[in-house]
């Protein structure tokens, strides 16, 4: 692939993670599109010459639209970067499927569905790059994040298979796993948990987790998102990426204390972290 004026497609670009990449792309020199469903929040990224492009991840008709806008215009797309995600927070006894659902369609099946879309013109270019922005939260759990969880964890695991399969055209998959980052994530994921979790059997927890994820003490300790931007980019350049990039607050530490430690451990450990009560 090449490294100087590829082609990129990022979605989930109106702020955060995917708007940081954006920029982050386009001062290296490549083309970017820039999509997402609120246009209007990217004409910052406009002004810099990033191509914005209107995108719903839930939307199949949307997704064949832009990746059909990339190509028609460009004659190739290079590099794709699934960041689109949100999370949504509360028990599993309590979030209804109808959610549950809408969390793995966004999350899951919108980034499958551009993988889709862009892997024959990879193929047919004999290089291409797949970036999927995971989460520390696809190799770790946290309290009542179970769906957000799930759908990180198929994300990762869709990643791997897709590796093996994609190798032999010359294209490279790389998850980028997040750890704590100043975007919208955690305000709309604590509003997510009070509205679901706030009341009922599982309050406690609910106000804790919530609590946790809006604390400012949270946001000081957060990075920034240029942070996973200038990751993605490296990843972008490299002639051979690495798999895996585990970056920003707790990543690390977080994962690896996973790895190590037995589950019941491990479980004490997040619970102090959060502040959830024990039984």
């Amino acid at each position: 692939m090449p490294t100087t004026n590829a082609v990129a497609l990022v979605t989930g670009a109106s702020s955060g993670i995917g708007a940081a990449t954006a920029r982050e792309l386009a001062a290296a020199g490549h083309t970017v599109y820039a999509a997402a469903r609120r246009t209007e929040r990217m004409q910052d990224l406009a002004v810099l010459g990033i191509h914005v492009l209107a995108l719903d991840v839930t939307d199949d008709a949307s997704m064949q639209d832009a990746v059909a806008t990339v190509v028609a215009e460009q004659g190739r797309i290079d590099v794709l970067v699934n960041n689109a995600g949100y999370g949504s927070y509360g028990a599993v006894e309590d979030v209804p499927m109808q959610e549950a659902r809408a969390q793995m369609e966004v999350n899951v099946f919108g980034a499958a569905r551009l993988i889709q879309l862009v892997l024959p013109h990879m193929r047919a270019q004999r290089s291409g790059t797949v970036v999927n922005v995971t989460s520390m939260g696809g190799k770790i759990t946290t309290p009542l994040g179970a769906w957000y969880h799930a759908t990180k964890f198929a994300l990762e695991a869709l990643s791997d298979c897709l590796r093996l399969e994609v190798a032999p055209f010359g294209i490279d998959v790389v998850v980028i796993e997040p750890g704590g980052i100043r975007t919208e994530w955690s305000g709309i994921a604590a509003d997510k948990v009070r509205a679901v979790s706030g009341e009922g059997p599982y309050a406690a927890q609910g106000r804790a987790v919530a609590d946790s994820l809006s604390s400012e003490s949270t946001a000081r300790r957060s990075s920034p998102p240029e942070l996973i931007a200038r990751t993605i980019a490296k990843a972008v350049r490299a002639g051979r990426p690495r798999t895996r990039y585990a970056v920003g607050f707790g990543a690390k530490p977080m994962i690896a204390l996973h790895a190590v430690l037995p589950d019941r451990a491990y479980d004490s450990v997040v619970r102090r972290v959060v502040g959830v009560p024990s039984a």
